[in-house]
């Protein structure tokens, strides 16, 4: 991928072996699950449920462990890191870190350095260096914009995952193809709100560009810029998904839909449900209906 982007990311090398080594020492925690496919609408959605009873207790005592940190004074757990789980530097505002706990294999993070807040409206640094990872290897990068868009942690941080996801296409990635327009675009086969854009990656597209189809696309959702002390801050929470070829928002209006949580990647076809009551609830409503129930009118 020859652009403007710097390659001053790790390596997928790099990347493997500290997976392989946060495994070995207890650090990384992954959820074994089932995987599940429901078509819908055209889309093969990946349905994956936490895969046996003990790793639903420990998702329990995580869950405990959670309630008793919300009572608790807050702690940036990004600063400092935990050693076992960083990566390296991207540039000098931000580093790779793998998630600790991930359903996903090599499920990484893309963190600021200097604490910015989660609400803030991502920055032409901040696709500079998520595009510095892309050069490196392929994936979907996405971003939770606030709390009922899915966000868990008040540092701003982008997520990436490797493609294909566990050996499959991504879900929506035909239907988005099958849309493709100049600038701003919509794909009808995706029965939830959303603006999506081409990319074009090329020799003259650059960090600053990028920045400016995210602002236009913020804007197609109602998504407006807001000064709150001095730094940029969104009006409204969104998801955001980003690959190599092109980039999709969707405006958010509800965190969990029936009690199943939906952030970013339930929007590129991928979900996560807690048990088979939650899979079933999936099911009866379809999982394009139910990602629509999750989002608001533009």
């Amino acid at each position: 991928m020859k652009t403007l982007f710097p390659s001053n990311a790790p390596s997928w090398q790099t990347v493997v072996a500290r997976t392989t080594q946060a495994l070995s020492c207890g650090a990384l925690r992954s959820f074994d699950t089932v995987q599940h496919v429901i078509e819908d609408g055209g889309v093969r959605f990946l349905v994956r449920q936490v895969a046996n009873l003990a790793r639903k207790e420990e998702q329990s005592k995580l869950a405990a462990k959670s309630i008793a940190d919300a009572a608790s004074p807050w702690r940036d757990p990004f600063s400092p890191c935990e050693e076992a789980l960083f990566v390296g530097d991207i540039g000098e505002r931000h580093f790779l870190l793998l998630n600790k706990f991930n359903v996903l294999a090599h499920h990484l993070l893309v963190v600021t350095s200097a604490f910015e807040p989660q609400e803030a409206l991502l920055c032409a640094d901040d696709f500079a260096a998520l595009f510095a990872c892309l050069a490196q290897f392929d994936g979907l990068g996405f971003y939770n914009g606030g709390s009922v868009a899915g966000s868990s942690q008040p540092h701003k941080h982008l997520q990436m995952v490797p493609l294909p996801l566990d050996g499959h296409a991504l879900p929506i990635e035909a239907l988005i193809e099958a849309a493709r327009g100049e600038g701003v675009f919509r794909a009808p086969g995706l029965g939830f709100a959303h603006a999506a854009a081409w990319l074009d990656l090329g020799v003259q597209t650059g960090p600053a560009r990028i920045h400016e189809i995210y602002l236009e696309l913020l804007d197609a959702i109602g998504v407006k810029a807001l000064d709150v002390a001095g730094s940029t801050h969104q009006s409204a929470p969104y998801n955001l998904l980003v690959t190599r070829r092109w980039m999709l928002v969707v405006p958010r209006g509800v965190s969990h839909v029936e009690g199943v949580a939906v952030n970013a990647l339930g929007f590129a076809g991928s979900l996560f449900v807690r048990d088979d009551a939650q899979r079933l609830i999936v099911e009866s409503l379809g999982p394009m209906a139910l990602l629509a129930r999750a989002t608001r009118a533009p």
